[in-house]
């Protein structure tokens, strides 16, 4: 079978559980995969150890500090055996993806939600369609978070190889990803604003929410564009992030076409919105007629008795 390899999921120096989905989706392409994790401390992979990889490599090296692409797939593609390499699809892991498979000269299938063998699943125009593609050989594939069952599996001893990569690339790439706040396109939970929400302001009502659940918050394009307080890292839509979380809640967002491509596939959709012809409820499960300033204090005490 195809030698597979998972570049884990970090998050604060630390591995992501959504790893242990990348390595279901390895297993259904090949054997039980090499997990690699980026780190500048060897003993944070032993956060891999029970995902059910057959190997766990802690690639340690100063370019791990922080984030740059091309640091990073320097590094990696040094340590990484050769095989089909696995990423998560948030939008640091994508370009990881894209660069590895550059420096491979590998083919790239970005977003897979469906892996049968070497018949991979993706979405294509913005979510309206599916395409099916068969790879012959090695490739790249970024793999959606809450779309794979989670592996697990025995103690994993880490390995640890030390890989400079290029520090003076990381240096010139540095992008420092600055939020605290959970990623909208790796929760399982995301409250999204709208510009009905009337001011940057009122976001913290949402966020209130989030802590509660523990989920991320989003916004739309409307809002990314009227408010410089709202950063596109927030944005939810064809032109900002693709989420699929089991929950979507939608406050004050109408529901044009370009945000629906961007959050359509999650399991269970629910709009709060003033306007009952707003094209947001013919896609939600459930619908709330009014207005965010009526609706939130409400939801937000009914979470908070109901998690108690």
């Amino acid at each position: 079978m195809t030698q597979t390899i998972v570049i884990a999921e970090m998050n604060n120096n630390a591995v992501h559980p959504s790893t242990a989905e990348l390595v279901t989706a390895a297993m259904a392409i090949g054997d039980a995969p090499t997990v690699i994790v980026p780190c500048t401390d060897a003993s944070v992979a032993n956060g891999a150890a029970n995902m059910g990889a057959g190997t766990v490599i802690a690639a340690k090296s100063g370019a791990f500090t922080h984030y740059d692409a091309g640091g990073w797939a320097e590094a990696l593609d040094a340590v990484a055996p050769p095989g089909t390499v696995i990423t998560g699809a948030s939008p640091q892991s994508k370009d990881l993806a894209a660069r590895i498979a550059a420096r491979r000269n590998l083919a790239v299938i970005q977003d897979a939600v469906a892996i049968d063998g070497n018949s991979i699943t993706s979405p294509v125009y913005s979510g309206k369609a599916m395409q099916t593609v068969s790879i012959s050989g090695p490739a790249v594939v970024s793999v959606r978070s809450n779309v794979f069952a989670a592996s697990s599996g025995g103690a994993t001893e880490a390995s640890v190889i030390d890989t400079d990569g290029n520090v003076a690339t990381s240096v010139a790439e540095f992008m420092a990803r600055a939020s605290e706040r959970l990623d909208v396109g790796e929760a399982n939970i995301v409250i999204s604003g709208g510009r009905g929400m009337g001011s940057p302001d009122n976001f913290v009502h949402l966020e209130s929410i989030a802590d509660t659940l523990g989920a991320a918050v989003g916004a739309s394009r409307a809002a990314v564009d009227t408010w410089e307080a709202i950063p596109h890292a927030m944005q939810v839509g064809q032109t900002g992030k693709t989420v699929n979380p089991s929950l979507y809640i939608a406050v004050g967002i109408s529901g044009a076409i370009q945000h629906l491509a961007g959050m359509r596939s999650s399991k269970y959709i629910v709009a709060i919105n003033k306007d009952a012809d707003a094209p947001i409820f013919q896609h939600a499960d459930y619908g709330i007629v009014a207005t965010w300033e009526e609706a939130l204090p409400v939801l937000h005490t009914a979470l908070k008795s109901m998690l108690d």
